[in-house]
Parts: structure tokens; C-alpha cells; sequence
């Protein structure tokens, strides 16, 4: 008894850290609810998008931290539940996606997968720092971070430490290749964002403006 209530701690302390969305809070801060702005999502890149690049990376940073900080509180507070970490991370990403207090309206989990990472190992976090790095030279592309990122370490985290391990985050997995469906079409219509945005962020507005345009005439023309 006393195990499951130690496993309920740590899901609750993961949720509810996870939920404390920050790209929310900065919204307020200045006035609006960023889930109306930008592309709607409360997340880091459209912070950037909508507030500018240093919100977006005081806002990255700070979920990172949080993600970290569970997972490292509950481990320590936890020692003797062999899985605590890992089941702390789970919920920590789910809920930063998930939050109750935006009515399940959150983010896309990137900040808190990397935070999660962070409180296993920091080699591990530097490895898959390394591995986005060079994906999104090649492709360019925000979104393929999460999605592949989160696969990567489900599959990382099970060789070091168990595939019970990977089973356990199996669903942050699946949530985060299920939430970027919409950025995948994006990419095929020529109106997902790129990692340029962090430096040509007027540019990369105008290009994504200006194919949602001519996309919008297609499909008017189409429905004619």
C-alpha cells in the first residue's frame, strides 16, 4: 500500500508540475491568452512567434527546469520505487500536454521530453541535443524535434534501463506523434514553420503568411 500511494505521489507531483505552462503565464503577463494567437499552441515556438525570441527561449529553459526538477525531486524523495523517475517523467510530460487547468489545452511536450532527459542523464540529454542538431540542419523543421526526439529516448531510456522503462513512456511517445499530425500537413502545405524563425523571425512570418494565402485561393478555387 505504502508503494502505490509513493507511485500516486509521484504521478500527481509530475501532472501538476508539467500543467504550470508557462507560455501561458507570459501571455497573461502581457495582457492575452496565447492560445489565441500565433498558431494557437501554448508552447515555446509560438512564444517565439508571438512575444519574440528571448520569451521563447526564457519559456523553453523554464519548462525544461520544471520537467527536470520532478523528476530529480521525486527520484530523491522516492528511492526505494525503482521506476519513480520514470513514471515522474511520464506524467510530467503529460501533463505540460494535458494541463486540467487550461482545460487540457497545452503545449507539445519538446521543453518537458527534454527536461525529462536532462534528469536521467545529461549525456544522454547532450546525445539527443546532438542528434536534433544535425536533423534539423537537414530538414529544418521544429516539429521533427519532439516527434523524433521522444522516439529516440523511449528507445534509449529502455536499453539502459529497461524496456519496462520504455514501456512506461510508450504513451508520451504516441501523444507527441498524435499532436504533430496537424504540423506534418503543415509541412506538406508549405505552411509549417521552420527553425529559421529563431533568426529571420519577420521573414519566416511573411513566407508562412504568404502561403497560407495562396493555399486558401487553392482551396476556394477547388470548392468552386
Amino acid at each position: 500500500m505504502e508503494n502505490v500511494l509513493k507511485i500516486a505521489a509521484c504521478i500527481i507531483i509530475g501532472y501538476f508540475v508539467g500543467g504550470m505552462n508557462t507560455a501561458y503565464f507570459l501571455g497573461r503577463l502581457k495582457g492575452f491568452d496565447i492560445r489565441t494567437k500565433g498558431t494557437g499552441n501554448p508552447g515555446a515556438s509560438n512564444v517565439v512567434i508571438v512575444m519574440g525570441k528571448g520569451a521563447g527561449i526564457f519559456c523553453a529553459i523554464f519548462d525544461i527546469i520544471k520537467a527536470a526538477s520532478a523528476v530529480l525531486i521525486c527520484g530523491w524523495f522516492f528511492p526505494d520505487i525503482e521506476y519513480a523517475k520514470i513514471i515522474t517523467g511520464t506524467s510530467v510530460v503529460l501533463g505540460h500536454i494535458f494541463p486540467v487547468l487550461l482545460k487540457f489545452r497545452g503545449g507539445k511536450g519538446l521543453a518537458a521530453l527534454a527536461g525529462v532527459a536532462l534528469a536521467f542523464d545529461y549525456k544522454l540529454f547532450l546525445i539527443l541535443l546532438l542528434a536534433e542538431l544535425v536533423l534539423i540542419i537537414i530538414v529544418d523543421y521544429i516539429c521533427l524535434i519532439p516527434t523524433t526526439g521522444s522516439v529516440l529516448f523511449t528507445i534509449i531510456i529502455g536499453i539502459q534501463h529497461g524496456w519496462l522503462y520504455s514501456l512506461i513512456f510508450l504513451p508520451v511517445t504516441v501523444v507527441i506523434l498524435f499532436r504533430h499530425i496537424e504540423n506534418f500537413r503543415n509541412i506538406i502545405n508549405g505552411v509549417e514553420y521552420r527553425i529559421r524563425l529563431l533568426w529571420k523571425r519577420e521573414q519566416e512570418l511573411q513566407r508562412v503568411e504568404k502561403n497560407r494565402e495562396k493555399l486558401a485561393e487553392k482551396q476556394n478555387k477547388s470548392q468552386n
